[in-house]
């Protein structure tokens, strides 16, 4: 049984308030779990069945009739979780991670819909019948304090954290402000040196000792400053082919992006303001 699952609003700052409480920001996939008929499936939020490709939750001893979200991920070297790791074993049987599915909520529970519990209720029922292993762990929580919980994010450089409102239902195929997500952005000056010529994309570029280095493709960008590169960019464009313009290093701007891959790219880059 597939449930859209309850979305989150990104807010740019958190804030401490005691009817709120804080968790991880895990850096994964979202993953549903529903249990009917004695009969484990997997669903992503976008509702593509993934149960093949996790055959270690299959046997996850949870009653009938139950099912729970959470974000299934895999752990780098440090610990962290590391979201291409957890690319590669999504997509490649031959990748061989070991995942965690990491479970903060609980939508069914013995054939009864619990959306309508309160949040911490849903957590209290969740702790009470959810066995955790090597595999499937329960997503601790604090009470309030979400700026110094972020602070701490940023010291060991993880995604961000997410606050929800105690009293909250759980809201299915909605995006509500009872849940809310902070990320830990970087931030990083950068040239445009290309535009994609279908849907829109910008190559980015990075000087280093003096030379400018491919950085990553950025797809988001609001309307008025798209206008702006429009003006300008004909003028500096210096080749092409089937799939780009190049254009002179010579627009510089600041983006936000999540963290640089394993390659030294920006992942998912998106535009902040001009510089030059």
């Amino acid at each position: 049984m597939y449930i859209s699952p309850m979305l989150l609003h990104k807010v740019d700052e958190p804030f401490n308030d005691d009817e709120w409480i804080t968790e991880l920001k895990l850096d994964g996939i979202r993953l549903i779990l529903s249990k009917f008929n004695n009969k484990v499936r997997l669903y992503t939020r976008h509702k593509n069945e993934v149960t093949s490709k996790f055959p270690e939750l299959l046997d996850i001893n949870i009653p009938d009739g139950t099912v729970i979200d959470g974000e299934i991920i895999v752990s780098g070297d440090n610990g962290k979780p590391d979201f291409e790791a957890m690319m590669e074993r999504f997509q490649s049987k031959k990748a061989l991670y070991p995942i965690q599915f990491c479970v903060f909520d609980v939508v069914y529970y013995k054939g009864q819909k619990v959306s309508s519990l309160s949040l911490i209720e849903r957590k209290q029922l969740l702790s009470k019948f959810l066995p955790q292993s090597d595999n499937v762990i329960l997503v601790q929580w604090i009470e309030g304090n979400a700026e110094a919980y972020f602070n701490l994010v940023q010291q060991q450089d993880l995604e961000g954290i997410v606050m929800k409102r105690k009293d909250s239902k759980y809201q299915i195929d909605e995006r509500s402000k009872d849940w809310l997500k902070v990320i830990n952005y970087k931030y990083a000056d950068v040239f445009i040196t290309g535009l994609r010529k279908n849907e829109f994309g910008m190559l980015l570029s990075i000087e280093y000792d003096n030379q400018i280095e491919y950085a990553g493709l950025m797809e988001f960008m609001n309307p008025k400053d798209k206008a702006t590169f429009y003006r300008v960019h004909k003028e500096l464009i210096i080749g092409e082919n089937k799939n780009f313009f190049y254009i002179k290093p010579q627009i510089k701007c600041r983006v936000k992006f999540r963290n640089y891959t394993k390659k030294g790219l920006l992942r998912i880059p998106s535009f902040v303001e001009y510089i030059s």
